[in-house]
């Protein structure tokens, strides 16, 4: 067996379960098709470092049932007895958009009902603990907001949080903390964080970061275009640049050489994608959403639910470039619901 068919098969093995039901099954053929837009020299590199992120950074459903059922039978988060903690504590359904945490919400009512016997209409109290729960915290705008909006009007004074989630940025988790730290002259609160996956992609440790964070400017036309609007136009940002040498923390890069490989890859076609892609938001930076004019987030977090936009542009986007990880948008999440209010409700895990 080829290299080249060894990493594509095992790609395709390790996100097998990605969105399914809702997209075709990702095969090796639909690996080779999108990583055949890259320069033919690198795709093999690139399709072996893409391999072995992947097999530590995607999350897939059986990883995050093991998660959700740990959660649910966790003797330090429910104090030492699981069933009565969860049948006091109030699971909170308050995202302001998307369905992840209503799905994630039917997942763990299963399991509370398998382990313990409970059904989601059993568990909450009004001196009970507060669950939020969702698959991911990168920016940290979904979580914040739907939290400050709950502790602004509904919250309790003086209340417990546990934010549980399958992957955490700590750039994001440090923003939110932060946030509403100014909303405790209005209620007393304490917030608890819970995940599978802490990411290290604070601007001071960048160098020690576990994301995409390139080492060099790309350059080019595209490129020096790109530049001049975020370091001449207002708002004006510095460009941060990590020193070459680290595979990060959690090591989810071979090397530094195949690291730097995707950082610098993805960055370039990032670029092309989005002179390409005109109805893309002004946010979308090559490498990943960020509000802060970067060359984007650089996750390389993707769950079996979806493909987050902080990913690079290279892995999502579509026409007319052919993405890896077809995203569901929050305009698919509102259809969704909407045709699911017509139909039977269930909360199998599958």
């Amino acid at each position: 067996m080829t290299d080249r068919k060894q990493s594509l098969e095992s790609i395709a093995e390790t996100v097998s379960d990605y969105r399914e039901g809702d997209v075709a099954r990702i095969t090796p053929k639909k690996v080779d098709r999108w990583v055949s837009q890259f320069p033919d020299d690198i795709q093999d590199e690139i399709l072996c470092e893409l391999d072995y992120v992947l097999t530590r950074t995607y999350i897939s459903r059986e990883t995050a049932i093991a998660f959700l059922r740990n959660l649910a039978t966790h003797e330090k988060f429910s104090g030492g007895k699981p069933k009565a903690f969860w049948k006091r504590a109030n699971l909170l359904d308050i995202q302001l958009g998307g369905n992840s945490q209503r799905e994630l919400l039917a997942m763990f009512g299963k399991i509370l009902e398998q382990e313990h016997g409970l059904t989601l209409a059993d568990c909450g109290s009004n001196d009970g603990p507060f669950v939020y729960l969702d698959d991911g915290l990168f920016g940290g705008g979904r979580v914040l907001q739907d939290l400050a909006a709950w502790i602004k009007k509904d919250a309790p004074d003086g209340c417990e949080i546990h934010v549980v989630v399958f992957a955490l940025h700590s750039g994001g988790q440090y923003y939110v903390n932060q946030k509403l730290a100014e909303l405790k002259s209005l209620k007393k609160f304490k917030i608890t964080w819970w995940r599978i996956l802490e990411i290290e992609n604070r601007r001071y440790q960048k160098n020690s970061s576990d994301v995409l964070w390139p080492t060099k400017c790309p350059t080019g036309a595209l490129a020096d275009t790109y530049i001049q609007y975020i370091t001449q136009q207002e708002p004006k940002y510095k460009i941060e640049l990590r020193s070459p040498g680290s595979i990060g923390g959690k090591k989810s890069f071979s090397s530094d050489k195949g690291r730097t490989l995707l950082e610098q890859t993805f960055l370039d076609e990032g670029l092309r994608i989005r002179s390409t892609c005109r109805n893309l938001p002004e946010s979308m930076r090559p490498l990943g959403a960020s509000l802060l004019k970067t060359f984007g987030f650089g996750s390389t977090i993707v769950t079996f639910r979806n493909c987050p936009n902080n990913c690079p542009l290279a892995f999502w986007v579509g026409a007319p470039w052919y993405p890896l990880f077809p995203r569901s948008t929050n305009t698919d999440a509102f259809m969704k619901q909407l045709l699911d209010s017509f139909r039977p409700r269930g909360s199998g895990i599958g």
